[in-house]
């Protein structure tokens, strides 16, 4: 966390380009990611929210090295995945309603949205929300769905943790788990 702070502050990304701002700003989501790894809530959500403001200032920005940039809707998907990482699946939920899918840049993207929002309801108990959301990421794209080790382990879970469905065997199969 402190390279990714440091990194941010240096003096380069602190100017006036927006390619460097935004930078600036995916350095600062993976700090607030790492916050959220260790447990610290407020820390994650106080660079989440620095993040986003300078998303909202850029208004968004392409990064050719960075699938699919830097802006407002990015940030809120980091945010769902760091809620869920720092284990607070209602407010990743609720990050989750400030995004219209069809809005993120890229179809990784897209699946990411669902497959965390899935990651979500099945933390938060709610087993037929979870699936269906994996069952719209693998709409979305079955090859950014099937494979993913996360994918597969939520899957795992939800088979392992309660009644299984037609419909959830059939999405193990496809992942390859039997």
């Amino acid at each position: 966390m402190r390279i990714a702070l440091d990194a941010a502050d240096y003096p380069t990304l602190q100017g006036p380009s927006p390619r460097f701002a935004a930078e600036r700003g995916l350095l600062i989501q993976s700090a607030a990611y790492t916050a959220a790894r260790a447990g610290d809530r407020d820390g994650m959500r106080g660079l989440t929210d620095e993040a986003a403001a300078i998303a909202e200032r850029l208004g968004g920005v392409m990064l050719r090295d960075h699938g699919g940039g830097f802006g407002p809707a990015t940030v809120a998907l980091h945010r769902i995945s760091a809620e869920n990482a720092a284990g607070d699946p209602g407010a990743a939920i609720t990050a989750a309603r400030t995004i219209a899918p069809a809005t993120l840049p890229t179809v990784e993207r897209r699946c990411r949205y669902f497959t965390d929002v899935a990651t979500a309801y099945a933390h938060w108990g709610r087993r037929d929300q979870s699936l269906q959301a994996l069952l719209t990421a693998e709409r979305c794209s079955p090859e950014e769905t099937h494979p993913r080790p996360a994918v597969r382990a939520l899957v795992t879970g939800l088979l392992v943790g309660g009644r299984t469905t037609p419909e959830l065997r059939t999405r193990a199969a496809r992942c390859a788990i039997t």
